[in-house]
């Protein structure tokens, strides 16, 4: 393999090693001579670090978003360092280093309504400005997109991901609901990764059975009894969101899932029970995401739209083996996609002599899909 010249190397340590996130790794960077050189120092608040940026190399290092005083600012562009300034006045971090918590999204949801809350407020902030054109706009929504994406990666690196698809309409309190968190429940106690498209209804329910996943199974049931009085994200977010964090406070140590959901779709806020959530405002690089990190295999419950483009997003590299060996396809309910969205026929037609063939089910009820995608993942 060709390597480049000493001159166009990047200084000091590659990739995701070359990245500082918390003042505990910047004050151990700055402990060795010269480490900071070209590192990347990703949205920590140095302005209480001058004297450490006055007397460290930083050449070729990268600032993204870190508040610091003028004089060390001055310093360490006059090192050759790029420093992306916070930008004031944001609802978010452009350059977050990790993902985002439901508490953090939902940050004053128990005092006020949901309309004071950060994910509602960024949320805003894209309806004002996702049509007015201006450049700024754009490249802040991308950094913190390349910048959720850099993150995601971080989690995941290693973990075995399986996606669960499926619409926002399914209700709390009803079968398919429960089918749902089943699902999510079961493929986390298999030590599975569950990772949706973070927003109410079959996605909520699957992170739901994955965060009471370290739990008795009535204590789900329990759950659900409690989520019911509040069946939907309409009329009011609000009280939705409630009752979710009212059973958090319940069973406080629920197990980790991922939820990838976006503002691009205003009317569905990111379900509270995903542990790590990947919000995006484009919604083709949340979509696109999502299923190639699903490395494990997909399961797609009965949805609409959304469902119906997902399940051809995913086809698609598994039809040209674009991405390696196809991964599991489970669709669950047989009826749903061969009568009302009759998306199986086109799916098998599509595998038909071709390796995904062997990577396609389709199931009749909720409850067969985790052993019908451990078979294909044989």
């Amino acid at each position: 393999m060709a390597t480049l010249p000493p001159a166009h190397r990047p200084p000091g340590p590659r990739g995701h090693a070359r990245e500082i996130h918390t003042l505990a790794e910047f004050d151990a960077a700055v402990a060795r001579p010269g480490s900071l050189a070209g590192q990347r120092v990703q949205s920590i608040d140095l302005t209480g670090r001058t004297f450490a940026l006055l007397t460290a190399v930083t050449t070729e290092a990268v600032f993204l978003g870190c508040p610091m005083e003028p004089e060390a600012a001055a310093k360490v562009r006059a090192d050759g360092a790029l420093v992306f300034p916070p930008v004031p006045e944001l609802p978010f971090d452009p350059y977050r280093a990790r993902l985002y918590t439901p508490g953090e999204l939902f940050e004053g949801i128990t005092e006020g309504g949901y309309e004071q809350t950060p994910d509602f407020r960024s949320y805003a902030w894209f309806g004002r400005t996702r049509a007015d054109g201006d450049i700024l706009s754009s490249i802040l929504r991308s950094l913190h997109d390349d910048a959720v994406s850099d993150a995601l990666d971080e989690l995941l690196d290693g973990a075995r991901v399986v996606g669960v698809m499926g619409g926002h309409a399914m209700g709390r309190g009803t079968e398919a609901y429960a089918g749902a968190a089943r699902l999510g429940r079961t493929l986390a106690r298999a030590g599975l990764t569950v990772a949706t498209g973070g927003g109410p209804g079959a996605m909520e329910a699957a992170n739901l059975g994955a965060y009471l996943a370290p739990y008795e199974d009535e204590d789900l049931a329990a759950s659900l009894d409690l989520l019911s009085k509040a069946p939907s994200f309409t009329p009011s977010v609000t009280d939705w969101a409630r009752a979710a964090f009212a059973v958090r406070a319940l069973w406080p140590r629920g197990g980790d899932s991922v939820g990838i959901p976006t503002w691009f779709y205003g009317h569905e806020p990111p379900n509270p029970f995903a542990a790590h959530i990947a919000k995006y405002f484009a919604n083709a690089t949340r979509e696109d995401g999502l299923l190639a990190r699903s490395t494990a295999g997909v399961v797609f419950l009965p949805g609409a739209a959304g469902t119906v483009q997902e399940i051809f997003d995913n086809a698609t590299p598994n039809y040209y083996a674009s991405r390696g060996t196809p991964t599991p396809m489970v669709l669950v309910n047989r009826a749903h996609w061969t009568t009302r969205l009759p998306a199986w026929p086109l799916l098998e037609s599509l595998a038909a002599d071709r390796p995904m063939a062997a990577r396609i089910a389709l199931v009749d009820s909720i409850d067969e899909a985790p052993a019908a995608l451990e078979r294909l993942g044989r």
